[in-house]
């Protein structure tokens, strides 16, 4: 076994344009696995987190029903008064959260501008998504009831307009309103459909709709958290039946309005990841045929080159086993050396686009475990045929 693995190893050295072809071809193929591993284990563990925020006792109710949504436009359905009702007829619900939004809206703070996304919404804002203020203070009840112009700022925020320097105390320009801000939200590295989290301006809702949307009735979503998570299901029949006859919807009439549960969430989620590992068997498989291919090809015509050194070494004593074991050995040797740098270029091309376009990535030991394995398997298996034409050699016909 040693011996057959240095013999390997002095081949692989002797022959070195060969073998740099070689872990080329299988380093390609397994980088890219690696890096599409890496993306799709970084943004699942991402989703989840930001579903585990989202929180297990959570409906988000959402204005406009499914045709609007199909037309890419949804109708204004949601009311302040709905979620008034909502938090006087559930007794279970200890938290009801309406939220007015308004994207793209440029915010400014002496020459420098960024556009955001600003978010109107109560004093339990930070509470409902378990999200923290790291600086400053809290919208508080009073904020909400008068309308002032403060706001809560998420870091992307605060990097684009202050150079990561404090904001507390100063005032932006939320469009073309004046804001006094007065904390900042700790910093969330998730990410919520390829959108930065902490690219976000939280402020009253009484603000954002009078002054923002120029809006006094409509909301675009509310939250809403129950006490007893075991009986969502239960408690979401219950909001639907309460918010059809609210609005008057008819029996045989869709809902204008959709309610989203974590468990609505986690199912796309194991959809998708589905989706994403079918993609990434297939387009594995075919890269390391390809490679497989170009290994096979490459060791044929290395049969050919050592036709004499294989008859030397049959003649010495070696048999037939010896060499089919020896150029076995030498292409998996060949494709772990190109697993190991295919799986560092797999990680480097995943820290560029991690660094690049704020890319979620996420590395473990059975990535690379899994990627060593595929590449020995790919060098065995496409170097038997290459083996067994040397091994089929005669001694004295090869040394001639």
């Amino acid at each position: 076994m040693l011996s057959n693995a240095h013999s390997a190893l002095s081949a692989v050295m002797a022959y070195r344009l060969r073998s740099f072809f070689c872990i080329l071809s299988v380093s390609i193929a397994i980088a890219a696995i690696t890096a599409i591993v890496a993306a799709v284990e970084g943004a699942y563990n991402s989703a989840y987190e930001l579903v585990d925020k989202f929180g297990p006792d959570t409906a988000l109710i959402i204005g406009g029903g499914e045709v609007q949504k199909a037309s890419g436009y949804r109708e204004k359905t949601l009311t302040l008064t709905d979620a008034r009702a909502i938090r006087d007829a559930f007794m279970s619900a200890w938290l009801v959260m309406p939220v007015a939004i308004k994207s793209g809206t440029t915010v400014s703070y002496g020459s420098k501008k960024h556009q955001a996304l600003v978010l109107g919404s109560s004093e339990d804002y930070s509470r409902s998504w378990s999200w923290p203020v790291s600086e400053g203070t809290d919208l508080t009840a009073e904020d909400i009831a008068s309308g002032t112009n403060v706001c809560l700022t998420g870091l992307k925020v605060v990097q684009e307009l202050f150079d990561d320097k404090s904001p507390v105390g100063e005032t932006i320009m939320v469009g073309i309103i004046p804001c006094k801000v007065i904390g900042v939200l700790a910093d969330r590295t998730i990410s919520q459909m390829g959108q930065d989290l902490n690219d976000r301006i939280i402020m009253p809702i009484s603000t954002v709709m009078r002054k923002l949307l120029n809006e006094s009735r409509y909301v675009s979503v509310i939250k809403v958290r129950f006490e007893d998570h075991e009986n969502l299901k239960y408690h979401i029949a219950e909001l639907k039946e309460f918010l059809r006859h609210r609005h008057n919807i008819k029996e045989d009439d869709e809902d204008d309005f959709k309610i989203i549960t974590s468990d609505e969430i986690i199912a796309f989620l194991v959809a998708l990841t589905g989706s994403l590992v079918v993609f990434l068997g297939i387009t594995g498989l075919v890269s390391l045929v390809v490679s497989g291919f170009v290994l096979a090809n490459l060791f044929l015509l290395s049969v050919k080159e050592r036709t004499r050194e294989i008859g030397i070494r049959r003649a010495c004593g070696a048999t037939a086993r010896d060499i089919f074991t020896m150029f076995l050995f030498e292409a998996a040797l060949i494709t772990a050396l190109g697993g190991v740098v295919g799986f560092l270029l797999g990680i480097a091309v995943s820290e560029i686009l991690n660094a690049t376009a704020d890319f979620p990535i996420h590395f473990s030991w059975k990535a690379f475990a899994a990627a060593l394995s595929l590449s020995i398997i790919t060098g065995v298996v496409f170097g038997i045929k290459p083996a067994v034409s040397a091994s089929s050699l005669k001694p004295i016909e090869a040394i001639r």
